[in-house]
């Protein structure tokens, strides 16, 4: 399996965690009113979580990887 899949399956993991994190936070915080979501709203919420982290880890696994990449090439001392 590939490195980079990994990364992303465990950042967008990682990513949605902190997400829910915040959501829970800010209505505990009374910044927002809490939500009386039905059976499809919250399914729609988790998704839009979901498909939220999986666009920050994309960006971040890409960062992450090049990164890696271009520090491979500068410890070899020469330019592709």
């Amino acid at each position: 399996m590939k490195l980079s899949l990994v990364v992303m399956v465990a950042l967008t993991v990682l990513i949605a965690i902190g997400l829910r994190w915040r959501e829970e936070r800010a209505v505990h915080l009374g910044h927002q009113k809490p939500k009386r979501l039905g059976l499809i709203g919250g399914i729609k919420a988790k998704a839009n979580r979901y498909i939220t982290a999986a666009a920050l880890a994309a960006v971040a696994t890409i960062a992450i990887m090049g990164g890696l990449h271009w520090l491979r090439v500068l410890q070899q001392g020469s330019m592709p």
